[in-house]
């Protein structure tokens, strides 16, 4: 018996134990906040969004250098990427579900839902590029310090009232009055996002 072991085969090993040492740091003990020197110090751990048994999700470790500022635009990001991500995952469902069904577009769009955006009439990348641009504009004027108030060396400030994602829009009445309950609300759209 003459074993001979290619190196497609220690290539499959290593991708074997690669992949099964990381879904084993799956079941270790997470670190649920970042950690600070002062009692009084905000940590990751004030922001919602923490459940078990991951606790608080930074895989990267972001949260370990960043200050409140710093945690709180990212908190933004995350929650406005989220919403982008759940509306694009919502588009393509409808999209599949209306393909040259409805009276909208004239019933000219058809086929997957990843190419019916290219077949859209020009004219609504213009209207789509103009809400965008308006939708980015009024949480820009919500939540972000006006450029000439913020210092050179810290771009990009949040106002200190702002909570992040909370631009006001709430039409359907849904948000709740209670902190606590708020921050249920917060903690399961940034699950849905993720």
């Amino acid at each position: 018996n003459n074993l001979h072991i290619t190196p497609q085969y220690k290539m499959f090993k290593l991708a074997l134990i690669s992949a099964l040492a990381g879904s084993a740091a799956a079941f270790a003990p997470a670190q649920t906040g970042a950690r600070s020197t002062s009692l009084n110090a905000f940590t990751a751990a004030d922001l919602p969004g923490a459940l078990a048994p991951m606790g608080f999700f930074d895989p990267l470790g972001f949260a370990e250098k960043a200050d409140e500022a710093t945690l709180k635009r990212y908190r933004e990001a995350e929650l406005t990427h989220g919403r982008v991500g759940m509306l694009a995952a919502v588009g393509f469902l409808v999209g599949e579900a209306v393909e040259s069904k409805t009276v909208l577009f004239n019933g000219e769009i058809s086929g997957p839902a990843i190419g019916q955006l290219a077949q859209v009439n020009p004219l609504l990348w213009v209207f789509l590029g103009a809400g965008i641009a308006k939708a980015e504009s009024m949480r820009a004027e919500i939540g972000w310090v006006e450029p000439e108030n913020v210092p050179f060396d810290k771009p990009g400030q949040l106002r200190d009232s702002y909570i992040p994602g909370d631009i006001g829009f709430d039409p359907l009445g849904l948000k709740p009055e209670d902190s606590e309950e708020l921050d249920v609300m917060i903690t399961k759209e940034l699950q849905n996002g993720r």
